[in-house]
Parts: structure tokens; C-alpha cells; sequence
């Protein structure tokens, strides 16, 4: 059943952590929440595990400038939704795996930034759409994330270590999970849907609409809201709060 609301139940302030595959993944997949949770004040920073070097239709063009390009358009995406701290991992787009290499550095990232909450895509979602199939990258992605917050990450048996030695383990409280089939809450984000165009279009690599065909199409995603009776703009969560032992 998915609850409809726009509390989350925080009683603080929370760190947020979104870790995704690609420079672009985050807007799309929930920039409207971002947005909001920046609006309100928790902290949210991203930690992008490649640089979306084939994210491009040119054969030609070398790895490095498409990387180049997508790493500016992804700090200016971010700067509209008010996020200002980037981490890139240097993973290869379209290369990913959800192995102990993945994992290790997923890892380490969540123990240095020490986040509250967690952010990812469902690695179950194989076909988010009838005529879509979901890049592996995301689903590597996902399953990664998950797979680091448990139970490594908390665990200080699972030792990392770092230039002044071990890393110490850090306890996730949540992990939300973005483009999932499976949601457990929805939110009304309506908005916050100008913003999340706003920064979805500064990835102009990636986006061949204008400012208004984006518009017409997010308006052809409105939901009606149960609590209001409003066609409104809604995203979707399969949200886990982890038991601390």
C-alpha cells in the first residue's frame, strides 16, 4: 500500500546521501524531492559513480570531452535544486558491476560522508516502462548501494582503510529507493515540478526538448491526489528504515 504524504517523519535536520550511476540520474529520478529537501534545509550531496562518458550518439567524440560536458551540466543541475557537493567516483559508464570493487567504494564514500538517509535506484526495476528497459548502470547502481548499507558500511568488521587508517563504520538510518515499480510512499511534489525541469534541462547533452514540450510531457504524468482531488505531480519511493542494533 503506498501512503500518501508529505512528512516524512523526520524530527532533525538529516544528511542525505544520493548515490547514483550517471550525471542526469538524479534529476530525473528525483529531483523534485531534492529540491524540497533542500528547500526545507537537510543537507543533500551526490555521489555520481561515473562521469557518463558514453553519453553521447557521436562516434567520434572522445570519452573525455562527453565527460567533461556532463560533469559541468551535472554541477549546474544541481546548483538549481541547491546542491553544492559533488562526489565522482571513477567507474566507466556502461561498465558497472555490482561487485566488491563497487561495493568497497560505495562504502567508504557513505562512511566518510556519514549520511542519515541514502538515496538509489530499485535493482529490481528491469522494465520501468512498457516500452522501456532500464540501463544495467542503474541496476548495478542500486544493488551496489544496497548491498553496501548492509551490512558493510555499519559493520565495523568490514574493515577500510584510508591514508590515516581505518575508516570507521557508519549506521544508515534509511534508504530510498528512486525508479522503482515497488514504491512504498508517494509524495505530492507539484511544486517543485518547474525546478526539476529547470535543472533537468541543463543537461542540453542529453535533452533535445524545449523548456515547454518538457512541460507538456511531465503533464501528461499527473496523478490525482487521493487527499485533495487535484491532478498533481507525484514521485515514488520504496523507502526502508533500517533496524539499529
Amino acid at each position: 500500500m503506498i501512503i500518501d504524504t508529505n512528512n516524512e517523519g523526520w524530527s532533525c535536520q538529516k544528511k542525505i546521501l544520493v548515490i547514483l550511476a550517471h550525471p542526469d540520474d538524479p534529476e530525473f529520478f528525483c529531483g523534485a524531492m531534492i529540491a524540497r529537501w533542500c528547500a526545507l534545509g537537510h543537507q543533500v550531496s551526490y555521489c555520481l559513480l561515473t562521469k557518463g562518458q558514453r553519453g553521447t550518439q557521436d562516434a567520434e567524440l572522445d570519452p573525455r570531452v562527453v565527460s567533461s560536458v556532463r560533469v559541468g551540466e551535472q554541477l549546474d543541475a544541481a546548483a538549481v535544486l541547491g546542491v553544492s557537493q559533488i562526489h565522482w567516483l571513477d567507474f566507466v559508464d556502461g561498465e558497472l558491476v555490482a561487485d566488491l570493487a563497487l561495493r568497497n567504494a560505495i562504502v567508504k564514500e557513505i562512511r566518510q560522508v556519514k549520511p542519515d538517509i541514502v538515496v538509489s535506484c530499485d535493482p529490481s526495476n528491469l522494465f520501468p516502462a512498457p516500452d522501456r528497459i532500464n540501463h544495467p548502470d542503474h541496476r548495478a547502481a542500486g544493488q551496489a548501494v544496497i548491498d553496501a548499507v548492509f551490512p558493510a558500511s555499519g559493520n565495523p568488521g568490514y574493515q577500510l582503510r584510508d591514508d590515516t587508517g581505518v575508516i570507521p563504520a557508519h549506521q544508515v538510518e534509511e534508504v530510498w529507493l528512486s525508479l522503482t515499480n515497488q514504491p512504498n510512499c508517494s509524495f505530492n511534489l507539484s511544486e517543485y515540478l518547474d525546478i526539476k525541469i529547470d535543472a533537468i534541462l541543463r543537461h542540453r547533452s542529453q535533452i533535445n526538448l524545449t523548456e515547454d514540450e518538457m512541460k507538456e510531457r511531465y503533464s501528461s504524468r499527473l496523478e490525482e491526489d487521493q487527499i485533495t482531488g487535484e491532478m498533481a505531480f507525484f514521485e515514488k519511493f520504496r523507502r526502508f528504515r533500517l533496524a539499529i542494533k
